[in-house]
């Protein structure tokens, strides 16, 4: 059950992915402009324009509270592209050419109750270069590659990574460089907003990844200029309780034996398998159990596994539909579903979920979790966990913006 969870996951981070777009720049330009202008001690602040007033502009600062700018008459004011490494290309702009939905980074003296400031100097990315620059992006992790991690080679800047698609598996090595900008999931969030900078010895085989650059001409290598991963967990069980009022319920795990308590989120979706369809899916299991006709040309009876898709990288559409061995794509099944709510499940429930790892308190957040699973799990446990443990792709798309 994981195969575009990525899609998901990387739509939702994508509203929000660009706040952080050059801010480290930002504040270099900001001080580049403000040299020799005084103290260093003024007051220096991000944001987005939410409003323009008539003496300046009022931001939504990346903190979450609204401050009122006001401009001084001789306030430096300019404009940079977001892709701009210095201000040799930055265009003097006039205060009536900011625009709500601009970024800004603005320095100037804070007023004692911290809700107005005088600025000295402004840079400005506008709403549109910045859309423009989130759409290259997105492009680019499109054309990228994704999968389940075989193995990881630091000291060579090497990831074997097993993609399928169109049913079959392939291996691919990724390439990393130090030039290479790596993401990780944090194991409590499925946001990419969440993720944190990360360095190739946190890979591990088992991990998902993809992974934006260039590919060689027979694809069996690529070269990466972006790369964001995760490790998430698998769990297949009865539903033990359900807490509406905490969204949460209570799992016992197949397999550990033990209860996991998986937390609901509004990213979080929950799905329920109609019964006939759960029993053809439990037959072909069999089947690929018996080694029969009906196990599917992808090694896990043709369902192929559905990734996590709350706070994945923004995507378009992965390998699906109809293919070799005649089963129809999972998570593409589970799209054409009705949402259900918690309190459609029952007690003693058969569930099979895709979630965080979780921390140190033990809670795990649910990213998809499917209901009406009792067949499937009754056909075979080690062949129902071939849904999960199967190479996914990663839907084509991940957050643009990011550096």
């Amino acid at each position: 059950m994981r195969k575009k969870v990525w899609r998901r996951l990387m739509v939702l981070g994508a509203r929000r992915v660009l706040i952080s777009v050059g801010t480290g720049f930002l504040m270099l330009c900001l001080l580049t402009i403000a040299r020799g202008q005084g103290p260093t001690s003024v007051y220096k602040v991000m944001g987005a324009v939410v409003s323009i007033d008539p003496n300046g502009f009022t931001i939504q600062t990346d903190s979450g509270t609204r401050l009122a700018v006001l401009l001084q008459s001789n306030a430096t004011l300019v404009r940079v592209a977001p892709n701009q490494k210095d201000l040799k290309s930055a265009t003097k702009i006039t205060a009536g050419e900011i625009s709500v939905g601009d970024r800004v980074l603005v320095r100037g003296h804070i007023s004692d109750d911290q809700k107005t400031l005088l600025a000295t100097a402004a840079i400005v990315m506008s709403k549109a270069d910045i859309a423009q620059k989130q759409e290259a992006e997105r492009a680019a992790w499109q054309r990228g590659v994704g999968g389940l991690v075989s193995s990881v080679d630091p000291a060579a800047g090497a990831i074997t990574l097993s993609t399928a698609a169109f049913g079959a598996t392939k291996k691919m090595v990724i390439h990393v460089s130090k030039d290479t900008v790596l993401r990780r999931y944090a194991p409590d969030s499925v946001r990419f907003d969440d993720a944190r900078p990360g360095t190739p010895d946190q890979i591990k085989p088992g991990d998902q990844l993809r992974a934006r650059g260039t590919r060689n001409e027979d694809g069996s290598e690529f070269s990466a200029d972006g790369i964001v991963s995760g490790s998430f967990r698998n769990i297949a069980g009865t539903v033990s309780s359900i807490d509406i009022s905490q969204n949460t319920i209570s799992v016992m795990d197949l397999r550990t034996k033990k209860p996991v308590l998986v937390k609901f989120t509004a990213d979080s979706q929950l799905r329920k398998l109609p019964p006939e369809m759960a029993q053809r899916i439990a037959m072909r299991l069999r089947g690929e159990q018996a080694g029969g006709p009906a196990a599917g040309a992808n090694g896990n009876g043709g369902v192929r596994a559905a990734a996590p898709t709350a706070g994945a990288p923004p995507s378009g559409e992965g390998p699906g539909g109809p293919r070799s061995g005649g089963a129809p794509d999972l998570q593409q099944i589970l799209s054409r579903m009705p949402p259900a709510t918690l309190a459609d499940l029952k007690k003693s429930d058969a569930v099979m979920i895709v979630a965080t790892q979780g921390t140190a308190s033990g809670v795990v957040t649910a990213i998809t979790v499917l209901s009406g699973v009792e067949a499937i799990l009754a056909s075979s446990a080690s062949a129902s966990q071939a849904m999960f443990m199967s190479p996914w792709n990663l839907g084509g798309g991940a957050p643009g913006g990011e550096e």
